[in-house]
């Protein structure tokens, strides 16, 4: 039995099985996405999502769903489910009979004497998904019918019935290739075996998103079906499908299918399924190109996300290689001392004042780990000092070091901060000002900075900043505490100050280089975290005492982002806190650590299977939302697994 299983109890109860997903993506930005019995509830939901970057920079949706129909006596038994206006239609998920993810995601169905197995894979490197039908049992001859459902549009957008839609195939071997719209790349369909097709042309109206919508969206969709595939199968026979954006080697197809499995890191225990998980973001642009996807299904490669999740992706894997081109990858798109904040090509953002200073901590952690201090001056000096110099002298968004050694940051209309909500063109927490968690990463960025200029002996740097992480430590602890409270302000400015109890505070107790000397104040930050910000989950955005706290991410565009950093729970936040924990108590904190950690090992069969979710519910019991594979949740508890394990061995 799999670490990961479903029965058919679960599987056929569609409450239940409706609200779990699976998502696996390759290193060509390629994702197969949709519910354990593959019924799609979300537009994201598809057997094959690919970058077209020559359309509009994005990801597009170009098969749906593949619709298996088995044939015996002339009756037609559809494995299919789909949701239609009151109904779901046909009703496939009856059959399934069982369900298993490892090596790789695989469903039984039983029709009568017929006994199939269905497994699905995505090919390493290619645009491609393979999906494998082995018949384990018929009592007399049968026959299986394939239908493509067909979508071609970004996964942001839904497919309606149109005139446009070419209609035309070209036959190809054992199948058949075909592009709806120009500018697409084709679809080739092809099978292991020779196959017929029937081209029979039409469009499928009105399927409903059901997570579409509660999330307030548009919900229904129509999709092209341009015919269908039929064979004849007998007991034993293999038979394997593709689809790609170029053609394949068809008598090859098993084989192939066979070598990507043993590829696959095996998911068969918790910390195994992580691995699994974290190797999922990494998308290889080229040999010295490399992007870290935010989260899936919906974000694509952000500056502050992937430094935040890098080391944790890399660092407990020894990934050294792939730390490196990430990181010049990321260097290559830089605009100024900005890192690219969100989109992609002509519609990149520039607009995140901490990602360059993450930028800093995540080769601060690559130094640590490889020993390379010497060498990293060399190879970033330059990058270092461009960022450093322009937040000290003032760049964009007013962003600059004040007098007293703090950043300050923000304008009207903006949120350049990781809480960056905004509602009606307002930012739900603008942050205008000094925040507390900018202004602790400037802190270790300087010195950081300092630690390596000291070791390369690059003295003009040295003397250019050698004063300043004094006159900050004096200003951080005078602008940010107030001993009677015992906790550090959100945000800063010389009129008022932000006592709203948030996470934020906790990197001044975890970073490496903490602008606050004094031991007393770290425990006393980390006590008032944990008493209104810890859940099993994560931290709390804000404190459930506040009158702005909001309980539940829930509700439409509008009510989700009020929520998102209002009170929603977010696990990447624990990396710091254990870290936190870790450096003020030692030893003593690793029962804490580890029963957080192994808190999320009941999440592998919730929301996203095997992996860990962007949110979760401020208030018990915690449902997880959001995306639900995120790349700073996964890489975090890799990295707090990591230092579990560096306490044991001490």
């Amino acid at each position: 039995m799999g670490y990961i299983k479903f029965d058919k109890t679960q599987l056929i109860n569609l409450e239940y099985s409706l609200k779990r997903e699976i998502l696996r993506s390759n290193r060509a930005g390629s994702y197969a996405y949709t519910t354990l019995i593959g019924c799609n509830t979300r537009k994201y939901h598809g057997l094959l999502a690919c970058p077209i970057e020559h359309l509009d920079g994005g990801t597009h949706m170009l098969l749906s769903s593949l619709d298996e129909t088995i044939i015996q006596h002339n009756a037609m038994f559809n494995l299919a489910i789909h949701k239609f206006p009151n109904v779901y239609e046909p009703k496939g998920h009856k059959y399934i009979r069982d369900f298993e993810l490892e090596p790789n995601m695989s469903i039984i169905y039983r029709v009568g004497g017929v006994v199939l197995k269905k497994e699905l894979i995505l090919v390493t490197n290619e645009e491609r998904i393979l999906i494998r039908y082995t018949l384990l049992d018929a009592h007399s001859p049968t026959k299986i019918r394939f239908k493509p459902f067909l979508a071609f549009r970004n996964i942001h957008s839904l497919s309606k019935a149109n005139l446009n839609v070419n209609r035309k195939y070209i036959e190809i071997e054992n199948g058949i290739k075909i592009r709806l719209y120009n500018g697409y790349p084709y679809l080739y369909m092809q099978f292991s075996k020779k196959v017929e097709y029937i081209h029979v042309p039409d469009w499928y109206y009105n399927i409903e998103y059901l997570e579409e919508k509660d999330r307030g969206y548009d919900y229904q969709e129509d999709l092209f079906v341009p015919g269908y595939f039929e064979m004849p199968i007998k007991k034993g026979d293999i038979v394997v499908f593709s689809a790609g954006t170029g053609p394949c080697k068809t008598r090859s197809l098993n084989r192939q299918f066979e070598k990507e499995i043993q590829s696959r890191i095996k998911r068969d225990n918790f910390e195994a399924c992580l691995i699994n998980a974290a190797q999922q973001f990494f998308v290889y642009k080229d040999k010295k190109r490399i992007e870290v996807i935010a989260g899936f299904p919906w974000f694509g490669t952000w500056g502050r996300d992937t430094f935040i999740a890098l080391p944790g992706l890399t660092i407990p894997q020894n990934k050294l290689e792939e730390i490196k081109l990430v990181i010049d990858t990321m260097i290559s798109r830089m605009k100024g001392p900005f890192f690219p904040n969100a989109g992609s090509g002509d519609n990149t953002v520039y607009n995140s004042v901490d990602a360059p200073l993450w930028f800093f901590w995540t080769l601060q952690q690559y130094c640590e780990f490889a020993r390379c201090y010497k060498w990293a001056w060399k190879e970033y000096g330059k990058v270092i000092k461009k960022i450093l110099y322009a937040f000290r002298n003032g760049t964009d968004f007013n962003i600059k070091m004040h007098e007293n050694g703090l950043l300050w940051q923000g304008v009207p209309g903006m949120a350049l901060t990781w809480m960056d909500a905004i509602v009606e063109g307002k930012p739900v927490t603008p942050r205008i000002g000094f925040a507390v968690e900018i202004n602790a990463l400037w802190y270790n960025a300087i010195m950081f900075s300092l630690t390596l200029a000291k070791i390369s002996n690059d003295r003009k740097f040295l003397l250019d900043w050698i004063k300043i992480p004094e006159l900050i430590r004096n200003s951080f602890v005078e602008y940010f505490y107030d001993p009677s409270k015992g906790y550090l302000a959100d945000v800063v400015t010389y009129e008022s100050k932000d006592w709203s109890v948030r996470p934020n505070q906790v990197f001044a107790t975890s970073l490496p280089y903490s602008p606050i000397q004094d031991t007393q104040i770290k425990r006393n930050i980390l006590e008032i975290i944990q008493k209104e910000l810890l859940t099993p989950k994560g931290l709390r955005t804000l404190s459930p005492n506040d009158p702005n706290y909001k309980p539940r991410y829930s509700g439409n565009q509008s009510e989700r982002d009020l929520a998102y950093h209002q009170g929603t729970v977010w696990p990447w936040l624990l990396g710091a806190f254990v870290e936190g924990m870790f450096r003020i108590h030692g030893k003593s904190a690793l029962s804490l650590a580890e029963r957080l950690y192994q808190g999320f090992e009941e999440d592998m069969v919730v929301h996203g299977i095997g992996t860990i979710s962007e949110i979760y519910d401020g208030d018990p019991p915690h449902y997880p939302n959001g995306a639900v594979s995120q790349a700073w949740s996964v890489a975090e508890l890799l990295r707090i697994k990591m230092m579990i394990d560096q306490f044991k061995e001490q």
